[in-house]
């Protein structure tokens, strides 16, 4: 650890010190006049203001190009002004207005430009290192020079994201920086009472990479370290991490009236250290010329913020109109196959030609996971990929769930499309903040205009004695979540057609795969790459007695039940809805209007499941249509054993699916 080396006024151009002035002066203006917004109950919710750390937007910031990237957090403001950003935009997103960058849907926390490359300001603590990872991968694999940027806090550096992210960034040698603002307290907790190092720069030692702590109220002292770090990325070298010392003026946020625990001494301290004041005397120091010169660019800003300000109050609210249609990007209009030809594959090989053909068709398809590369996956569903396409598409990952599937969200963010395989679906737990709070709110929050083509695969589901913690269905965890496309095929033909859709959509799909349709599944798949319809159900077997949907392994069950239950004079209707969300209403109600009975069997605990979300679309829109009561069959409500017999209890059965539809007659 070392500190970089102060520059003096005298060595730096009078240009340059203008620049950094203007650009600490419009964060400092700007964060005043919030507070003054937000006391008028014009700015609501909360903003969490950057005055007193201006030097370190603005030094960092200046050593960008246009085309690099920034990730910032909740306290994000002077990043995105730094950056470049608009401040009519910025200060009307700040009172909820559709002129906002986000069109009012995401307001102090989630300002982003696209159009700028700054990948948005984030609520979750951390967020902007695996995203910002996942950025600067996708500037690797594209072979250009950009460079970014993932501010953070110092409680962020107690996040195991830090570390995981540090850790696949230079393992991947990855053209980020690491900059950590040290404003020393979380929302009242001392650094030094929650961090076991005295610098979290020390940190960068133990992951082979450059660290500094610098001066963040020195801005030619940020400026200089910014500089060599940036040079280094871009340079192919890869990340650095920058600690930058600094004390923020006010309370965590303008909202948190909490006692504040810092001394009086320590902030008279601070802020007789401003920022702002440090660098203006060393611009008075360069002449006469400049007091006069310092006051025109402050009436210049002043004015441009009078200005965002009227623009802000004079814009419209946002409409409900645009709530909806910013969740998801449209689905792209398929044509299905009507014939799956003579050809037959099995589910893992049919899986695994959708990626070979879709990656041999887009250039920013690639694939990223633990044991995907080398050994193709404990199932083999990424068999021969490496071989084909090397590992520069193909990448084996570090145990570390949450940040490999950051990554790739953030690669989606940066205009690539990673399938993201998760090695047992249980493990989604581990990346569950990074799918609900990121991927699935990534384009709501900014507004309904980016888009995050990720697909998050991978085999769930019991029945090969793997017990509790390997065995779970999860899929109404996902399908709860607006945003999230959820897909569950059950044959080698679906398989392929709709993971084919899943990587060409726009949105984050959950894409599920049981594990015993790895073992056992056979069926008619074509060769030519095909894509299925998302959100369009599939029936099964045609029926007029009795409706069943089923889900994943259940579909084959479902139609072993029917044909067993022909011989008994009962005709059932098998529907297969494919996408779990969107769900076909239409073909689902549709065929309850037919049969006027319904069973819904799902491999998942019966509780919370889907089951019950069909359940609940037929008694509100068909119930009249029903000659009995809706039945579900689904997993008992505890954790799979690892017992085989209990395990054949838990899990439904044929006979389980044939003695429900048998009760409804």
């Amino acid at each position: 650890m070392g500190k970089a080396v102060q520059r003096s006024s005298k060595q730096v151009k009078p240009a340059l010190l203008e620049q950094l002035y203007s650009t600490m002066y419009r964060i400092r203006r700007f964060e005043e006049h919030t507070a003054e917004l937000f006391q008028a109950g014009l700015v609501k919710g909360t903003a969490h203001s950057y005055i007193g750390e201006e030097a370190i937007a603005a030094g960092a910031c200046i050593n960008l190009r246009p085309d690099d990237y920034i990730g910032s957090y909740h306290r994000g403001h002077g990043h995105c002004i730094a950056k470049g950003a608009d401040l009519k935009r910025m200060m009307a997103e700040l009172m909820g207005r559709v002129t906002g960058y986000c069109r009012g849907l995401g307001g102090s926390m989630h300002i982003a430009d696209m159009e700028l490359n700054i990948l948005g300001a984030n609520g979750i603590v951390a967020a902007a290192m695996p995203l910002g990872t996942g950025a600067a991968l996708a500037v690797k694999m594209r072979g250009t020079d950009q460079v970014v940027v993932a501010f953070f806090g110092d409680g962020a550096a107690n996040q195991g994201i830090f570390h995981e992210s540090i850790n696949l960034a230079a393992v991947w040698k990855l053209p980020i920086v690491f900059l950590c603002e040290n404003n020393q307290y979380a929302l009242n907790t001392y650094f030094r009472d929650t961090t076991a190092v005295e610098r979290v720069s020390i940190r960068a030692e133990a992951y082979g990479i450059p660290g500094v702590t610098v001066d963040g109220n020195d801005v030619l002292e940020v400026h200089g370290a910014m500089k060599e770090a940036v040079a280094r990325a871009r340079g192919g070298e890869g990340p650095s991490l920058i600690e930058a010392l600094t004390w923020r003026w006010g309370q965590h946020s303008m909202r948190a009236n909490l006692v504040d625990p810092r001394s009086m001494e320590d902030k008279e301290h601070w802020m007789d250290r401003d920022p702002l004041k440090k660098l203006e005397q060393r611009l008075l120091g360069n002449g006469k010329t400049m007091a006069p010169r310092i006051e025109a660019i402050r009436k210049e800003i002043d004015a441009e913020l009078d200005a965002a300000i009227s623009f802000a109050k004079e814009s419209a609210e946002p409409s409900e109109e645009i709530l909806v249609g910013s969740v998801y990007a449209p689905h792209i209009a398929h044509e299905e196959p009507t014939d799956t030809g003579e050809r037959e594959l099995t589910f893992v090989d049919a899986l695994n030609e959708a990626m070979h053909q879709e990656m041999e068709a887009d250039p920013t398809v690639f694939v990223l996971g633990e044991d995907v590369a080398v050994t193709g996956g404990i199932f083999q569903t990424t068999k021969g990929l490496l071989d084909r396409f090397g590992a520069g598409r193909v990448l084996d990952t570090p145990i570390s769930e949450a940040t490999f599937c950051g990554a790739g969200i953030g690669a989606a963010i940066a205009g690539m499309r990673p399938i993201v395989e998760v090695q047992i679906f249980d493990f989604v737990t581990l990346m569950m903040d990074m799918i609900v709070n990121q991927a699935a709110k990534f384009r709501f929050m900014l507004g309904g205009g980016p888009t995050v083509p990720v697909v998050i695969r991978g085999p769930q589901g019991g029945g090969i004695r793997l017990a509790a913690q390997h065995s779970q269905s999860l899929e109404a965890w996902f399908a709860h979540v607006p945003g999230l496309v959820v897909i569950a095929a059950s044959t080698p033909f679906d398989a392929k057609g709709l993971l084919i859709s899943a990587i060409r959509d726009d949105n984050p799909v959950i894409f599920l795969e049981h594990k015993m349709l790895y073992l056992g599944a056979t069926g008619g798949v074509p060769e030519a790459p095909y894509a299925i319809p998302i959100g369009k159900a599939d029936v099964k077997r045609q029926g007029r007695d009795v409706t069943v949907v089923a889900t994943q392994v259940m579909v084959s069950r479902a139609l072993a039940a029917a044909t067993q239950l022909e011989r008994e004079g009962i005709s059932v209707e098998v529907i297969d809805p494919r996408t779990v969300r969107p769900l076909d209403e239409e073909t689902i109600l549709g065929s309850v209007g037919k049969t006027h009975r319904l069973i819904i069997a799902h491999e998942a605990w019966k509780t919370g499941g889907v089951g019950a979300e069909v359940a609940a679309l037929v008694t509100e829109k068909a119930f009249d249509e029903l000659d009995a009561p809706i039945t579900r069959v689904a997993a008992m409500d505890v954790p799979m054993p690892f017992n085989d017999t209990l395990e054949r209890i838990v899990i439904p059965s044929q006979e389980r699916i044939v003695d429900a539809i048998r009760g409804l007659f």
